[in-house]
Parts: C-alpha cells; structure tokens; sequence
C-alpha cells in the first residue's frame, strides 16, 4: 500500500521548475488532488481519510522534513470511536394529550453520548435561554434551577452585544459554541440537550448541521462509568416552533427573552422521549506529523507548528446525484499551502534557530478531536512550542488585499504580524463575521485552550481588482451554496495567488518567531495566557 501511495503521489503533481519561491501552482496541484472524488471526501476511518494521510506524509518527506510521529513515524495514532445514529432514530413530545413526533434528517439530527448501540430515554423539557453561565459577565441563564435529568432546549450563540466588555462584542465567545452548550448541559446533569437552530444564530443553514450531525461522527471513547448526554441534538426551526407551542410558547418572543440578563429558565411541561439506535465502531485514525530541525544548539529544542486538518466529511447524503463531499476549499486548500511551506523551509540553505513542526490532524469535521487529542498528548513539548500558525479553508479567488488573523491580536506578536503585513502590502482585516465564531471552529483552538499562542491564517475578505463587496457577497455564495455541501469541488478557473500570499505571510512571520530571543505568549489578563 505504501509503495502504491508513493507511485500515485509522483503522478498526481506535474514536474514544475525547482526555486526557492512559494509557488501557487503547488499548491493549486495539491488541492486539485486532494480534492478529488479519488479520496472520496476524505472521511475520518475511510479508505480516502487514508490516503490522503498517506499523501501528506509522503509529500512532507519529499520536501526533506523528518518523522516527528510516534516510532519514528510520520503518525500519530488517533484512538476514536465512530458513532452513527440510524435512520430509525425517533424523537417525540407530548403534553396534555397533545403529541408531536420529528422525523429524523428533516426534523433532528444529533447523537448520543453513551456510546452504546441503542439508547432510549425519557425527561421533561426546560427551556434554559443560551444555556450560558458566564460570572465575568454577570449571566446565568440557569438562576440556580436544578436541571439533573432535565432535557434542555436551547438556542446556540449567545447575547448580542456591541459592547467590548460584554461577550466581547460582535466576537462570539466560546459561551456561544454548540460544544460549550453541550459540556455545560453534562456538567449540570441533564439529561438529554437539544438546541433550536436558527440561521442568523448558528450562521449557517440547517443543510450544514443535517450533513455534519446526520453521519457518522468521531468521539472520544468514553471511559468507564463518565456520565454522558442521552442525545445531543439539533432540531429546525420550524419544528422548535411546533415543539413551543405545546406549551403556549412562540420562538421568536423566547429568543428576545433570552436576550436579556433577568432571563429565568421555563419549565415547559412538555414529556420528551427519543430513541437513539446507534452503530458504533473503532475508528482508526492518525494526525501527520514531520519536523525540521532548526540551525541553534539550544532553541532547536522549541517548535514553531503549521498545522491543517487533512479530514472532510467523506461519503453523505446524495444532492443532485452526488455523494461524494470533496471539501476543495474546507480543507484542501490549507494543506496543499502547508505542504508548500514544508518544501519552502526545506530548501532554506540556513534553518532558522528553532525547530518547526508540521502538523496535519484528523478529525476537524468531528469537532475537533484529533488537534484536541494533540493538544492532550503533544509530540513536542507544550511549553516549548513558541506558536501554532494554522490554515483553513482559504478562498482562491484572486490577489488578495488583506488577510484575517483574528487572535494574533490577543499574543504579544501582534506587532510583528502587523509588520509583516505591511512588507507584503497586506492590510489586516477584521473577522467580516465575528459574530460566527470561527476562532473557536479551528484547529488552533485546542492548542490556545492548552496555552500556545495559537491563530488561523484565514482568507481575504477583499481581493484587487474585483469591485468593492466582492470578498463579502462571494464568502456569503460559498457559505449558503457549496459549504459542506458535495459542491465544494475543484474549479479549473480558481486563482491560488491569495493562497501563495497566505504562505507567504506564514512562512515570514513562522521564520521571525522562530528566531526570536524568546517564546510569544499570549498578553497578560488573556483567558489562555500561560
């Protein structure tokens, strides 16, 4: 298999010009393969999720960089356990005599924590607002009400502030990540969690929970005896509408009470019950890993880390006749840019002082789970690891004007990112949609969370010579239209300069702070300073 994957890689590239410059056609070539119905979406435990790690570790050892896996390998074993609840799943709610039943896919979607193949249960709903406890903001959506065995109904996000001081602002907090809402339903013993799913309040459409949560997705094995959510599930609007009004509720009047501070939980009255049969396997899967030794005696020991998920979300749903969801821009583009930044820095005739490794993990459609699982189990050291500059899904839509960095801001290298934008004529632009949270969506955030000064290097928002609101009206197409959906394939006409920029400015501002005298950190008073 090896020896096969080896020959495939040679034939997949073209044979391009040696240099020493960060090529666009590089990396145009890398997403063109690892976007390919070959890698069949690139499922995490698939025989495409495979090939693509093969690839990725095959193309780091061509560019010169060393195994900095497990055993002297370019992997790092990701133990998981693929969870896939059934089409025969129910969920049903009844009050009164007043009975609803939801149908699976149209209706809900989600999962159980159990980890067993057929789970049953039984609660009473509570609505509980966001389902936010936050002391720093003086908000507690739960005032003190004893929700052990409860199922809560929840929206996702959070209050909407334009206030700094308040949940940041615009910014989303991890208060309003669906995985803080879940982690804080198990914290308090409920039962069961199920958030009503709005657009403008998930930033995305229901297309995009149904193809994430109505598949097969990765967890964690549970140890032995950890309590666990019955079901953590999405239901659409229309049916939390349907659901609500059981109990003489409306959704829009709950949303805006659930805007304000004296918000108090409701006891709906409503009996819910589901039935979660569910198929669960081992999931074997690996994080790539390769190193390049810096050129200094003593820092060549702390790491400057590139990282990119390798994963999408494989075989799906047909739409139009196709099953295969390619994830072209989520996230081909990242990784063919990390592997042009592994070849970039192994032709330099002097390495920087410190080390660097690149990182491409698994599991990032699955909420994470394989940078969370490095985070947890690092192959080089957390506290020698100076930084964690990583790429997802970048937009080839021309020359870009500026790139998005959003949590440089908050490490004490902002002003070295804000000088290497200026060298590069790059303006930085602010997140264009704050409000969606993407710091907390990516990779880096397990490696912030463990205390490494950690960003995206994320897509322009404007592009040269395209008219003003291009970068918006073409990110609000991409995200609606082609989003994990399986039209998020490889266009023939895509331009890959704003991706060889995103390298550029990378690879610049990676090779600084691997000489710097000292380690980064995040500044003081920051929630992840170490």
């Amino acid at each position: 298999m090896a020896k096969y994957i080896g020959l495939l890689v040679i034939a997949a590239l073209p044979v391009l010009a040696q240099d020493t410059g960060i090529s666009a056609e590089r990396i145009r070539e890398h997403t063109r393969f690892l976007a390919s119905d070959l890698l069949e979406g690139r499922g995490t435990g698939t025989r495409g999720g495979e090939i693509a790690a093969e690839y990725m570790a095959t193309q780091l050892a061509l560019a010169g960089a060393k195994p900095a896996g497990e055993n002297g390998t370019y992997y790092q074993s990701v133990p998981l356990v693929g969870i896939e609840t059934q089409a025969g799943a129910t969920l049903g709610a009844a009050v009164w005599g007043k009975a609803l039943d939801f149908r699976w896919g149209d209706d809900f979607v989600g999962v159980s924590q159990t980890q067993r193949p057929d789970t049953r249960f039984e609660g009473e709903a509570v609505f509980v607002g966001h389902g936010i406890t936050a002391p720093e903001f003086q908000w507690d959506d739960y005032k003190g009400l004893d929700v052990t065995g409860k199922v809560l109904i929840m929206f996702t996000n959070e209050p909407p502030s334009t206030d700094p001081k308040f949940f940041d602002g615009r910014a989303l907090t991890y208060y309003g990540r669906w995985v803080y809402k879940y982690e804080e339903a198990l914290r308090r013993g409920a039962k069961a969690c199920i958030i009503i799913h709005t657009t403008p309040t998930a930033s995305y459409p229901w297309e995009v929970v149904r193809n994430s949560w109505g598949r097969e997705a990765p967890f964690v094995k549970l140890e032995a005896g950890a309590k666990a959510l019955s079901l953590q599930g999405w239901i659409t609007r229309e049916a939390g509408e349907k659901f609500l009004a059981l109990a003489g509720r409306n959704l829009d009047d709950l949303l805006k009470a659930s805007e304000r501070a004296d918000f108090r939980p409701i006891e709906l009255g409503i009996q819910v019950r589901g039935h979660l049969p569910t198929k669960i396997r081992p999931l074997a899967t690996r994080n790539v890993a390769a190193m390049i030794p810096g050129s200094d005696p003593k820092l060549k020991d702390e790491y400057i880390i590139y990282s990119a998920h390798w994963d999408h979300l494989g075989i799906g749903t047909p739409v139009g006749g196709d099953a295969i969801y390619n994830g072209a821009i989520d996230n081909a583009t990242g990784c063919g840019i990390l592997l042009e930044l592994a070849r970039i820095w192994g032709s330099l005739p002097r390495k920087p002082k410190r080390s660097v490794l690149f990182l491409s993990v698994t599991a990032e459609e699955g909420g994470l789970r394989g940078s969370e699982y490095y985070a947890a189990h690092p192959l080089v050291p957390l506290a020698k690891t100076a930084v964690d500059l990583n790429y997802d899904a970048l937009y080839p839509w021309g020359r870009a004007a500026n790139v998005v960095i959003t949590g440089a801001e908050r490490t004490n290298i902002y002003p070295l990112a804000q000088q290497i934008a200026k060298r590069l004529d790059l303006g930085i632009a602010l997140d264009a949609q704050p409000e969606a949270g993407h710091y907390f969506r990516s990779d880096h955030f397990p490696l912030a969370h463990a205390g490494i000064p950690a960003f995206s290097i994320g897509h322009a928002t404007e592009f040269l010579g395209k008219p003003a609101g291009f970068g918006e009206q073409a990110y609000q197409e991409y995200n609606s239209r082609h989003y994990h959906q399986p039209s998020d394939e490889f266009q023939n006409d895509w331009d890959f300069t704003a991706l060889q920029q995103a390298a550029e400015y990378g690879f610049l501002l990676g090779q600084d702070i691997a000489n710097r005298d000292k380690l980064p950190d995040w500044r003081p008073g920051d929630a992840f300073h170490r």
